[in-house]
């Protein structure tokens, strides 16, 4: 494979890049959560990136979804308090992302890793005709078994945590979530803390494609559980055929090369590392093309449903080496890399490289927050749906994925408890927003407007 910009290049690069950059001002916070039984205490944290004026009161806590990291909603939240400055984002870093090695992927940052540098660290390592001596060492599966524990209970405990520090602000709380991050929502706010439900801390709830409807039977809990705990079993997902902690460095690389080398010939592409997933197009393209090829409406394969947005037309067709055509984009695709690189965030991306498989199992067994068998095997306490206070207010959109479904799991969960149908805001976009688009369409966004109208609401 041809390799360009050599590492002798790098200082020249780095000159140039840092002189074009500003520095990253951004950062995970972590703060105590949950104790896990087995789990190492440094393990037992939770993060969160803070945007807004810290003088801001009132907070919306986001909760990513499935193989999501918190730097996913950084240039939506800084949208949020660029038209709503009253507010704070809370951007939610589950504790699984503290396994991740974000060292190469910072220094590019910070203009002192060039592309090739960065894909070979993560990556390139694999091909042994490349002779990478210095790169990421992936986790033993049987040295983080204890990860097999990071289920509901875990990650709505450190949630608790995130959710009472927001409260000591003084003022409105909203907690939203993304795809599997809208179980999280509904879990927390029916969830049994000592008598009390979750919601009672909580002005509103946000559902962004995502809900928790239909619960599963308590054998399918069972079953599920018992090949997770099954000797040499993974602790992580599989993320679209991708296993861990792959489909993260695939996503984290190539849109950090999207944005810091976005014209050289894509290393994803001559690889051929990206081939097995069917992710690289027939012709010759840029770093920016095969990102977007990857993961646009169109081009992006069926089994990564979950990581696509509009971003545009396509392959451009002039040659030799492709680029993208971005026009007509509801999300435009430099800003779709920025939500996944974490450019502009320390020690973060937008994915999750070692998502726990047994939160997903838990996940099925949340319903709309009222017991049934399944939370019974499971050890899930989301039981207090039908006790959420009246005046709680909620908005549910609906993209590709969730459809009409997120807004029916809404609709549920308010009439259980009667909360009264004006303090429902439902939108369904899935015949015109991908999964991902509400978090990533500008400067024209339907969740977005909504999601004004709905903070101002709150925050009356």
């Amino acid at each position: 494979m041809t390799r360009r910009l050599p590492v002798a290049a790098c200082a020249i690069f780095a000159a140039l890049f840092c002189a074009a950059t500003a520095r990253a001002d951004l950062k995970v916070d972590w703060m105590r959560g949950v104790a896990s039984p087995g789990t190492p205490a440094r393990y037992d944290k939770v993060g969160v990136i803070r945007v807004g004026s810290p003088r801001a009161r009132n907070v919306l806590v986001l909760e990513p979804g499935t193989s999501a990291g918190a730097a996913y909603f950084v240039p939506l939240a800084q949208w949020i308090v660029s038209r709503a400055p009253d507010w704070q984002v809370w951007s939610v870093e589950r504790r699984e992302n503290l396994l991740e090695d974000q060292s190469v992927l910072n220094l590019a940052k910070h203009g002192l890793a060039t592309s090739t540098q960065v894909f070979d660290y993560y990556l390139g390592w694999l091909d042994p005709a490349l002779d990478v001596q210095s790169h990421i060492q992936p986790i033993p599966n049987s040295s983080v078994s204890f990860a097999k524990r990071w289920g509901m209970a875990v990650a709505v405990g450190d949630l608790r945590h995130v959710i009472s520090a927001a409260r000591r602000l003084g003022g409105r709380v909203v907690l939203g979530g993304h795809s599997l991050g809208g179980a999280i929502v509904t879990a927390y706010a029916a969830w049994d803390f000592h008598g009390v439900a979750g919601a009672r801390d909580l002005a509103g709830l946000v559902y962004i494609d995502g809900g928790s409807l239909p619960s599963v039977s308590a054998a399918t809990a069972r079953s599920e559980l018992r090949g997770l705990d099954s000797s040499g079993t993974s602790p992580w997902l599989t993320f679209g055929g991708i296993p861990a902690p792959f489909a993260g460095l695939f996503s984290a690389t190539g849109a950090t090369a999207a944005l810091i080398d976005p014209d050289s010939a894509s290393l994803g592409q001559s690889s051929g590392l990206l081939s097995a997933f069917h992710l690289t197009p027939s012709v010759p393209v840029t770093n920016l093309a095969q990102f977007g090829y990857a993961l646009n409406v169109g081009t992006s394969p069926m089994s990564l449903l979950a990581a696509q947005a509009h971003l545009g037309r396509g392959i451009s067709p002039a040659g030799p080496l492709h680029g993208w055509d971005g026009a007509g984009a509801l999300t435009p695709i430099t800003r779709f890399a920025r939500m996944f690189s974490g450019l502009g965030v320390d020690d973060a991306d937008g994915t999750e490289w070692y998502f726990p498989e047994r939160l997903t199992i838990d996940s099925g067994a949340v319903g709309n927050g009222v017991a049934n068998p399944a939370q019974t095997v499971l050890g899930v306490s989301a039981r207090f749906g039908r006790r959420l206070p009246r005046r709680l207010l909620i908005y549910a959109f609906g993209a590709r994925l969730g459809g009409s479904g997120v807004l029916l799991d809404a609709r549920a969960l308010a009439a259980e408890s009667g909360i009264p149908a004006g303090n429902l805001l439902l939108i369904d976009r899935a015949a015109t927003y991908a999964h991902n688009d509400p978090a990533g369409a500008y400067p024209h966004n339907a969740f977005f407007a909504g999601l004004m109208r709905f903070l101002a609401r709150v925050a009356r």
